[in-house]
């Protein structure tokens, strides 16, 4: 079986001493697809390090995260725009964008027309969009049905929304991340797992964050991705080849990443 981890920060200073090993981990569970996705001109270097040292394995994304929107944001912007007009076809998606209203609602306008901005870019590239919502899932959605661009496409990462959010972007040809978090006892995951079909649904870790169970509080690693798939399984009452085959074929599509083996 293979497995796609759509959404790994492989680059994190949490790997630094042993992301071969990682990648390695990752390889012998079947996790032979990681997806990268950028938050700001600092973190950029290191990831296309990471690519660039496993290129087979790790595709690169580019995009400014919701929290690295701060004063002086329009320089961020304008390293992005140049990165994407260098060089786009290297990065598979624009990501990781979005609203995050959790942390600091200071500069929530500037978020606002910071997500606008890199969807356009989005459409002008055609790439798929990798969304970050927290305490934001309504108006993120909000945000893009209005546009009403059939073009816009992509995925909600670490779907934290209820059910009939989960149906509206899955109405918008969204497809929604499920991670680590579809482990924990009670999780209200579950129930949105349950509720929507497997062509909607793609895999992810978020490493070194949000760890599936029974490695809660600890580093997270693609490698456990195997670990989420087997829930998944058990939640919809299917095979985990199944949950492989379906979730990996999702996120090959969505990245537009050719590959020979499922």
């Amino acid at each position: 079986m293979i497995f796609a981890d759509s959404h790994t920060h492989l680059y994190s200073e949490d790997f630094e001493k042993d992301l071969g090993e990682v990648i390695g981990r990752a390889s012998q569970s079947g996790v032979r697809h990681l997806f990268l996705p950028n938050t700001d001109s600092g973190t950029f270097p290191r990831m296309m390090q990471v690519a660039g040292l496993f290129p087979d394995i790790c595709h690169p994304m580019a995009g400014l995260h919701p929290t690295s929107v701060k004063s002086g944001y329009e320089k961020e912007l304008d390293e992005l725009v140049r990165q994407l007009k260098g060089s786009h076809e290297i990065f598979c998606a624009i990501g990781e964008i979005g609203i995050d209203l959790y942390w600091d609602k200071t500069y929530v306008q500037e978020q606002r027309f910071v997500f606008d901005f890199q969807l356009d870019l989005a459409l002008e590239y055609n790439l798929p969009v990798v969304i970050h919502t927290r305490n934001s899932m309504e108006e993120t959605l909000m945000m893009i049905s209005a546009r009403n661009d059939p073009a816009i496409r992509g995925v909600f990462h670490c779907f934290s929304g209820n059910l009939n959010q989960a149906m509206v972007a899955v109405g918008l040809g969204f497809f929604l991340g499920v991670g680590g978090v579809v482990t924990y006892k009670n999780s209200g995951l579950q129930t949105i797992v349950s509720h929507i079909g497997l062509e909607s649904l793609v895999l992810e870790t978020d490493a070194p964050y949000l760890p599936p169970v029974p490695y809660r509080g600890q580093r997270n690693e693609p490698s456990y991705i195997p670990l989420i798939a087997q829930k998944v399984a058990e939640i919809k009452g299917c095979s985990l080849a199944e949950v492989a085959g379906k979730t990996t074929g999702n996120t090959l599509k969505l990245f537009n990443i050719a590959s020979d083996v499922l």
